[in-house]
């Protein structure tokens, strides 16, 4: 099993107040995160986040727009079998990672 740390920055402005849903514990916002793990977009992210759409809207194809970003702060490797290489190597990238340069890689999930 591989860990990937994802920080997001999300614009609160943005988001639907009517797809907010009381659940048992507090007020809910279902959201979609769309993230690329090899590559980084022109802003230097690794994706992006909407609010995550109806069934109904998925099937009519329905875009719905961005409330925010992520970044892919670490990203642990996999050896290959038969290949010895490192278990983890952290990523250093200087956009959405501030604050991470503490991870501690014995949080247990």
């Amino acid at each position: 099993m591989s860990k990937v740390g994802i920080s997001i920055k999300l614009d609160v402005s943005k988001l639907d107040k009517a797809r907010f849903f009381k659940g048992q514990k507090g007020m809910y916002c279902d959201l979609t995160a769309f993230v690329e793990l090899d590559e980084l977009d022109q802003y230097g992210q690794s994706g992006f986040i909407t609010q995550s759409a109806t069934k109904e809207e998925r099937e009519n194809k329905v875009t719905l727009p961005i409330v925010g970003n992520t970044a892919v702060f670490y990203k642990e490797q996999q050896p290959q079998s038969g290949t010895q290489q490192p278990q983890s190597q952290p990523q250093a990238q200087s956009h959405g990672a501030a604050g991470h340069d503490d991870f501690d890689d014995a949080i247990p999930f």
